[in-house]
């Protein structure tokens, strides 16, 4: 029995954990920045890119992926110096963005895939320190648990504050003295920054780079965020991004539960669409139904009384 097996709830938890790193990025612009960002898309597979072309060349898979991540920056601050210094719409200078970056990890793998087969990786480095059959496991797991501690400390400093407070009025905030310009660059970077970060660590995984990776990745994001929120029902950020990385395990163990019961590879955008639609449609289907039994109730009573 598959369900019984332990090698898919492994391969599972690890899946979601490191897509949990670019559902982090998605939830920062999409939940606390309030921007529509689609460069998510090109800024995942430059991270997977730019790690794959530097550990081929001989790099320190540690700074190749150190690297993938500030590369990630870039990108999120092309998308908000398109955004608020040429004063594009938010989602065009996403789409602008994204598109822009898919010619642009091509220049940067030199061909659409890059194979890291025989490749030292970030993982090969740790397992001399821990010698497990889970170190993917072990190190995404650790990798999480620091980026979210981290993210939550940032969010409840000065300047994380300031980031909430624009995505909720950024006309108030700008009336208090607050360049909300750099503060929605900062939010854009820090998001794709750790969209890279997450395409990085994929791409070791898999031992392959795919210029194509990216595709469908802020649907996947915005599943794991909505998911999350249907598990974690409260706004306040500790929980808030626990819950996003729960909803990208939720998010990857109902993929893998699709293939398994015989859905094709082909089928996952109809499967993923189903998911988001049901996390969706959670709280106006649990209303439905507790109205539903209400009325049951009441009709119930009535037979009584009659």
């Amino acid at each position: 029995m598959w369900f019984l097996n332990i090698n898919f709830y492994t391969s599972v938890l690890q899946e979601g954990l490191v897509y949990g790193l670019m559902a982090l990025g998605v939830y920062l612009t999409f939940r606390i920045l309030d921007f529509p960002d689609l460069t998510v898309e090109g800024s995942f597979p430059m991270g997977a890119a730019v790690s794959a072309r530097l550990i081929v060349l001989g790099q320190d898979p540690f700074l190749a992926t150190f690297i993938a991540f500030l590369a990630g920056c870039i990108a999120g601050v092309m998308t908000g110096f398109i955004n608020t210094k040429l004063k594009i719409a938010g989602l065009l200078a996403s789409i602008l963005t994204m598109t822009s970056l898919y010619s642009i990890n091509l220049r940067i793998m030199g061909s659409p895939v890059i194979s890291l087969f025989r490749q030292r990786r970030v993982f090969d480095l740790i397992s001399n320190f821990v010698n497990s059959r889970y170190t993917i496991l072990i190190t995404f797991l650790i990798i999480v648990i620091i980026i979210k501690f981290i993210l939550d400390y940032f969010l409840h400093t000065e300047l994380g504050m300031a980031l909430r407070a624009t995505g909720d009025n950024s006309i108030m905030v700008e009336a208090l003295g607050v360049n909300t310009d750099r503060v929605k660059i900062l939010g854009l970077a820090i998001a794709n920054g750790l969209a890279a970060l997450s395409g990085a660590l994929v791409a070791q995984q898999v031992q392959s780079a795919d210029a194509q990776m990216g595709v469908g990745m802020i649907v996947i994001g915005l599943a794991s965020v909505i998911i999350g929120e249907v598990f974690v029902r409260t706004s306040r950020i500790p929980y808030a991004t626990l819950g996003v990385i729960i909803g990208s395990v939720v998010y990857r163990m109902a993929i893998a539960v699709a293939l398994r019961l015989g859905f094709n590879a082909t089928d996952l955008k109809i499967v993923t669409a189903a998911i988001v639609i049901l996390a969706l449609g959670a709280p106006s289907i649990r209303k439905f139904m507790i109205q539903d039994e209400f009325a049951e109730h009441l009709m119930e009573e009535g037979e009584t009384s009659a």
